[in-house]
């Protein structure tokens, strides 16, 4: 009993200091103009987050959401969930202030007042009405079956679903897709024809000071201690939110908010930490992911693949797990699925003039957070990331080791990986800036966006995309904000923060990767401090903040426990203090520790394959002095996968600093893309403002820069243009929507319906007598034949419905082979266009193709690669074929 009580004594001695401890050490990590991020607590203006002990910290962080909140309210109406009110880029406003109903404002009627009035701040919990008159497209529903929007498009009577609001402040949403969900259906109670809609403008935000304790029993799991008590603490929340994701049929839920396994999320979340903390768990997940031994492409814009086609960071995450394990019967599983998925990307998203892969960018898949609101699924789908051609790289790079561990041939994945890494550098590299471009976009002629994408320039260090002098640019030369790398910069105008204008705790993670990686200590303190200011004050793991503040509310949606994010903060203690890497023979250890985080960091208890780890690391730098397995020193920085029992590695620093430079920048943003029409002969757009110059573009080149609004053309034949606007830092703006060019005898259109049965489905809107359904059951082999005058080059592309689903998610994109004369072309993408509106007409990607005088044929082929992610429903109504002589 004496022993006992004595043991008691020292353990609540031992507590006590340990609680002493982190409460006396203030040493600051990092210090900013707004924050400071110390040993023990956290620091930002009157918020300050204190750690207790290893398994508690204290926050008092208030939102300032509800004190930001200006009374100048922008919005706009929709019609089914659509941005179909007025023009692309013009919003409504109201000034709000003692009223509490709006004036009835008519749809599509732009407002002719301008608001001059100061702004000030809106009360929290204000309840205001908006209305809407309805009765002029109800007219037209009645006279002519259908309303035409501001924009040309048509909306069928028989397709009309109801009536929104959309708008950037809270209730509000620019998520159009989700506002039905969101609350944001307007009635006519008295079927007048005048919509309304009440409203809680600026929601009150309850503050209350929080603790987090630790209440998971993680004993089980590897110990971490440092001499900077905030890490050891976050990396204790972390393994008990690891511990919480775990769902009872042993796979990882994606968030507090978000049910179920998603292809990237766990993909980046395996990469990152669970393929050496979970890797059963990892397995299991990433398994379900599968259908058809292929990876399944989460549902997204325009029903998922091959719009968004990043499906293949499974494999990252599928060597990964090997590389920890060691697992042969994994290996061969892996292998078999990622090589099925790779060739029937191969055939339906790869360039051939690029060499590069199609499709929206990684992770940022909500369409206006990203790209200009001009662009439809179909151009998502046509344009070429940078962070998705990374990762199908990195896909062939792995297929080729797999390939050559199983006895396979391998040499097809190099040459296909050498061609994707050649495009990149090619077509997206800019020298002048020191970093990648976002994406090539366009229609028939791509250019760069010239905005920095923070996943995709950092896997395109980690993966060796970039080579070492690349590399050191991209760390030292990218913009970075005061709270961390925003995913993308600058950030685009009247877009509220998610992506855009925005943070992502684990796209910071790998950032700082990249960072420990190339050897840059400024850059890796910088975003360390990102990761541990957040969750120190939030005390949990978000999915994002707003760049602006840093703030976890503003942002659109936004969850806690984001499995992403808890693997990228526990991903800074494995492989940047410890500095693992994981190899097919052990691990390689190159710690980067920079001075402020100096002292000594201890892993215990860290199971790798048939071995149980004990490593300490001592000092600071990017350079080992020395380093001891179980005592004994050794040559190389590696632990072989051979080892079994127990065995402990010691690593001692240089203490060395290490170079690089950082750019830290005020977060900014673009000017407005021009809004561009050709009338009379001339290209005219509205002057933008803060614009100090426009950029002309002729068929994906430069040909001239104005400050003037208008820019004659000579028709000389097929050409496209858009125009950009420059701001006074010199930043672009995205494009005006492309603008086609060319004679009226260019162009032939060749109606569906004359070569396959009529369809009898009840949709309008179409051109000719009718339209043809193509299915997996119908009309699965489509020959049309075509007479031009002269051979030569032609532009070949499809007028199509597709209201299989909504046009932002699902699984049911519509996917057909293309030959002309027999040889193949690639893939007509018919992208989802909203959900039983089949009468809602647009046109597929295009095609250059080879045509001889006389009659040719053009083939519409349902084949094995067409497969959607649904693979039941793959559905399509055809109007025409549009054929254009370039």
């Amino acid at each position: 009993m004496k022993i006992k009580i004595n043991f008691l004594a020292i353990s609540v001695i031992a507590t006590a200091a340990i609680v002493v401890s982190c409460k006396s050490d203030s040493t600051v990590l990092y210090n900013s103009k707004n924050f400071s991020v110390h040993n023990n607590k956290v620091i930002q203006g009157q918020n300050v987050a204190e750690v207790l002990s290893p398994t508690s910290i204290q926050s008092n962080y208030k939102s300032a959401e509800n004190e930001n909140y200006s009374n100048l309210i922008s919005f706009k109406f929709s019609i089914n969930e659509k941005d179909n009110d007025l023009a692309q880029g013009v919003d409504r406003q109201i000034l709000v202030t003692n009223q509490k109903v709006s004036e009835v404002y008519v749809f599509g009627q732009q407002q002719s007042d301008k608001i001059d009035s100061p702004k000030g701040i809106l009360p929290a919990d204000t309840d205001f009405t908006f209305k809407l008159d309805m009765r002029a497209v109800f007219q037209q529903f009645k006279e002519k079956g259908f309303y035409q929007c501001s924009d040309g498009s048509k909306i069928a009577q028989a397709d009309f679903k109801g009536v929104y609001i959309a708008g950037g402040a809270l209730p509000l949403t620019w998520d159009f897709v989700n506002l039905e969900e969101r609350g944001l259906k307007m009635t006519d109670a008295d079927t007048d024809g005048i919509f309304e809609i009440t409203l809680k403008l600026n929601p009150l935000i309850p503050v209350e000071d929080k603790t987090w304790k630790l209440t998971q029993d993680i004993s089980a799991k590897t110990t971490y201690t440092s001499q900077q008590p905030i890490v050891d603490a976050l990396y204790n929340l972390s393994l008990e939110e690891a511990k919480l994701a775990i769902e009872p049929d042993s796979t990882f839920r994606t968030g507090a908010k978000w049910a179920g396994v998603w292809t990237r999320d766990i993909s980046y979340s395996i990469v990152l930490a669970f393929a050496y903390l979970e890797p059963e768990v990892a397995k299991i997940s990433l398994l379900k992911k599968v259908k058809r031994d292929r990876i399944i492409q989460d549902t997204g814009s325009g029903g998922a693949w091959p719009v968004s086609s990043d499906r293949t960071t499974w494999a990252l995450a599928a060597w990964e797990v090997y590389k920890t394990t060691g697992d042969a019967a994994w290996l061969k599983k892996a292998y078999t699925i990622i090589k099925n998925s790779a060739a029937d990307d191969y055939k339906t998203i790869r360039n051939s003039q690029t060499g590069m892969y199609s499709g929206e960018s990684s992770f940022l898949d909500w369409r206006e957070q990203t790209y200009p609101k001009w662009m439809s699924n179909m151009d998502i789908y046509v344009s070429q990331n940078l962070g998705t051609n990374v990762v199908h790289f990195q896909t062939h790079q792995i297929l080729s080791k797999m390939a050559t561990i199983l006895g396979e041939p391998h040499g097809q994945y190099d040459a296909i990986a050498s061609e994707i890494k050649k495009g990149i550098n090619e077509q997206l590299w800019m020298e002048d800036k020191g970093y990648y471009a976002q994406y090539l976009y366009g229609r028939n002629f791509l250019t760069p966006s010239k905005r920095f994408e923070a996943l995709g320039e950092a896997l395109a260090v980690l993966f060796d995309v970039a080579d070492a002098k690349q590399s050191k640019m991209i760390l030292s030369q990218s913009p970075l904000t005061e709270y961390g790398a925003t995913c993308i910069y600058p950030q685009i105008p009247g877009i509220p923060p998610y992506h855009n204008n925005a943070i992502w705790p684990f796209v910071q993670s790998y950032w700082n990767l990249a960072a420990a990686k190339v050897g840059n200590e400024k850059v890796l303190n910088h975003g360390l401090a990102s990761l541990y200011r957040a969750a120190g004050l939030f005390l949990t793991n978000y999915e994002n903040m707003v760049a602006d503040n840093g703030d976890f509310k503003g942002t659109e949606i936004n969850s806690d426990r984001m499995l992403w994010s808890m693997a990228g903060n526990l991903s800074m203690v494995y492989r940047v203090f410890m500095g693992m890497e994981f190899t097919e023979e052990g691990i390689l250890f190159h710690p980067a520790i920079p001075k402020e985080y100096r002292g000594t960091k201890k892993l215990e208890n860290f199971k790798y394959r048939k071995a149980n780890l004990s490593i300490m690391v001592k000092g600071y730098g990017n350079q080992i002095a020395s380093f001891t397995i179980d005592g004994k020193k050794a040559n190389t920085h590696f632990l072989s996968n051979r080892l079994i029992g127990n065995h402990t590695i010691e690593i001692v620093m240089k203490n060395n600093n290490f170079s690089g430079n950082i750019n830290l920048v005020d977060n900014h943003f673009s000017t407005n893309n021009p809004q561009v029409k050709l009338e009379n002969g001339a290209l005219g757009w509205n002057p933008i403002e803060r614009a100090a110059a426009y950029t002309i573009y002729k068929n994906g080149t430069v040909v001239s820069t104005t400050i003037n609004v208008t820019y004659p053309i000579i028709k000389d034949g097929f050409a496209e243009y858009k125009i950009s606007a420059v701001d006074e830092k010199g930043y672009e703006s995205f494009t005006s929507e492309p603008i086609l060019v060319y004679s009226a005898a260019a162009e032939q259109k060749i109606e569906v319906e004359n070569f396959a049965g009529k369809s009898d489905k009840p949709y309008i809107n179409f051109g000719g007598s009718g339209f043809v359904e193509v299915s997996k059951t119908q009309n699965k082999e489509l020959i049309l034949k075509v007479i031009v005058a002269e051979s030569g080059l032609y532009q070949v592309d499809f007028r199509y419905s597709n209201g299989s689903g909504p046009w932002n998610t699902d699984n049911k994109c519509a996917i057909r082979s293309l030959y002309a004369n027999e040889n193949y072309s690639g893939v007509i993408v018919m992208p989802q266009r909203g959900i039983n509106e089949w009468s809602d007409w647009s046109y597929s990607n295009s095609h250059k193709v080879q045509l001889n005088k006389g009659e040719n044929s053009i083939n519409v082929i349902f084949e094995d690669w067409n497969n959607n992610m649904n693979v039941d429903e793959n559905t399509a109504m055809l109007d025409f074929c549009r054929i254009i002589k370039l």
